[in-house]
């Protein structure tokens, strides 16, 4: 398995679930981090986290929505790393409603989050992933392999996300970058938990997948040698409670 030692590593959506794990599992493998999302109080906890383990750990304040905030991420690894090695996108919003009364608005703020926006900083951190032929994880859901009910605006962000990945990697694999696109199942995460209680649902974090397990498949992939590419990672939980 290759070393991630000391490369650098932008992870969206890092203060907390998923995109928290991932940052600090890279942590454990000795990569140095910066970790970008709105919450300034959870991410500077990540953080320290991060430094606990003994990894260089920097905060980023995005919001995917805006335009200013994916242009300053860009300007501060200019400035503050040597390189991008990894790119995680993991960041976002999610809504759940039927077509019949799914606000638009929350159409627009899952387009703006989980596919402009996340499109915008791949633009603005391919020339850095270039010179490192470097690694981007699309962290998708299982909405992004299917489109279930009262799940259609988010699924079809996720469905739009999945196609920028396979694009992406047809694109730039010549250029020494591997694409990795995972789809989680339902995960014990602060965000799941609002959605089994908007279900009206008893929330069993225990039976649902952790974190860690998807931040383990992740560095996994990342640490494979360069004769092979994991392309597509789907993960569901053990015990199935919804």
């Amino acid at each position: 398995m290759d070393s991630l030692k000391n490369q650098v590593a932008v992870v969206t959506g890092s203060s907390s679930g998923i995109g928290k794990a991932i940052a600090l599992a890279l942590a454990g493998h000795g990569a140095e981090l910066f970790l970008a999302a709105r919450g300034k109080e959870a991410l500077s906890e990540a953080a320290k986290e991060a430094q606990k383990i003994g990894a260089r750990a920097h905060t980023c304040s995005l919001d995917l929505t805006k335009d200013e905030d994916i242009r300053a991420l860009g300007e501060k690894l200019q400035r503050e790393a040597a390189g991008l090695n990894i790119l995680v996108l993991c960041g976002g919003a999610i809504a759940h409603g039927p077509h019949e009364k799914a606000p638009l608005a929350d159409l627009d703020l899952m387009y703006r989050s989980n596919v402009r926006g996340h499109y915008a900083l791949i633009q603005t951190m391919l020339p850095l992933l270039r010179k490192a032929k470097g690694q981007i994880v699309f962290v998708n859901s299982s909405a992004g392999q299917r489109s279930p009910a009262s799940a259609g605006q988010f699924s079809a962000t996720q469905h739009a996300f999945r196609s920028i990945a396979d694009s992406l990697r047809d694109e730039v694999n010549a250029d020494g970058i591997r694409v990795l696109s995972i789809f989680p199942g339902r995960t014990a995460t602060p965000r799941m938990e609002k959605l089994f209680a908007k279900e009206g649902r008893a929330y069993k974090p225990l039976l649902l997948l952790q974190p860690e397990d998807v931040a383990e498949m992740v560095t996994h992939a990342l640490r494979l040698p360069r004769t092979a590419e994991v392309t597509d990672i789907s993960i569901r939980p053990m015990q199935k409670s919804y």
